[in-house]
């Protein structure tokens, strides 16, 4: 039970880690920074979205509208941060 405890700790940091490389992209982009026309950075984007979107857009439908700031990924977090800690202090020990 162990092992699989970690295995899903596992995914949730990497999950954390993809979703916060997503956010800094579309920083990035928007702030002129990096060139979303480059191969590379087109690449990277659209597997980040690809992976993020799923969750996001559930929490989406449920976030007020603030006026072009996009509160899900925060949200996303924190979910995914409980669930991590969650399951430390239940399944793993």
């Amino acid at each position: 039970m162990q092992s699989f405890g970690l295995l899903i700790d596992t995914v949730i940091w990497i999950f954390t880690w993809v979703l916060i490389i997503n956010i800094a992209l579309t920083w990035l982009i928007h702030f002129g920074i990096v060139n979303p026309r480059q191969q590379f950075v087109r690449m990277l984007g659209e597997v980040t979205y690809r992976i993020t979107e799923p969750l996001l857009a559930p929490i989406r439908r449920f976030m007020p509208n603030l006026g072009g700031i996009d509160l899900s990924p925060v949200v996303l977090i924190l979910l995914l941060q409980f669930a991590r800690n969650l399951m430390w202090e239940y399944v793993i020990f």
